[in-house]
């Protein structure tokens, strides 16, 4: 009954975000969602008012923290492990996607790591995969034993897991950037 309700949770979010995507990317564009929920995420892709397909992945910010993350912050081998688990699922993906889609969230977390980025909170945040990959270095850092403080980023391992989702998803799939709107 969990997975259930949290198959609905993430689709009506979904649901959600597609629509305020829509709204900035114009009538045209095809465009995906990545919603990175805490025990699963999921992507919506279309080019039309409603999306054309929804997809749950079996990743989330929480279930990632928790399967792979046993220490804060995760030592080198626990980020390399979740990244291989986080590719196998995202992989896949690169025959549902068109190459000329855009990609959105309007997830906070999402938001932190563009603010991180030093990206300008305006509507759209427009996060680069370098602007990305900069954090994701930082958060490496931490990793191999930087404070997180010194790296101005946040001791969480929802924040990592996040961001570590992120990278994959943006990376394999060839996305130069995410624009990160408020949900409607």
């Amino acid at each position: 009954m969990i997975s259930a309700l949290s198959d609905h949770s993430v689709k009506q979010s979904l649901q959600q975000s597609y629509a305020a995507a829509r709204q900035h990317a114009g009538s045209t564009a095809c465009i995906v969602v990545l919603h990175i929920g805490t025990q699963q995420s999921g992507i919506a892709i279309g080019l039309g008012s409603e999306p054309d397909l929804v997809k749950l992945l079996p990743l989330g910010y929480d279930r990632t923290a928790q399967a792979y993350f046993k220490t804060t912050p995760p030592t080198p081998l626990a980020l390399e492990h979740a990244i291989q688990v986080v590719e196998d699922v995202v992989m896949p993906l690169r025959s549902v996607i068109p190459r000329e889609a855009l990609l959105f969230s309007t997830d906070a977390l999402v938001r932190e790591v563009a603010l991180l980025a030093d990206v300008a909170p305006a509507e759209p945040m427009q996060l680069s995969l370098e602007a990305m990959e900069r954090v994701f270095n930082r958060l490496s850092a931490v990793v191999e034993g930087s404070p997180a403080a010194h790296q101005g980023l946040p001791e969480s391992n929802h924040f990592a897991a996040t961001l570590l989702i992120l990278r994959e998803f943006m990376h394999h799939l060839q996305f130069a950037q995410v624009e990160v709107v408020h949900a409607s």
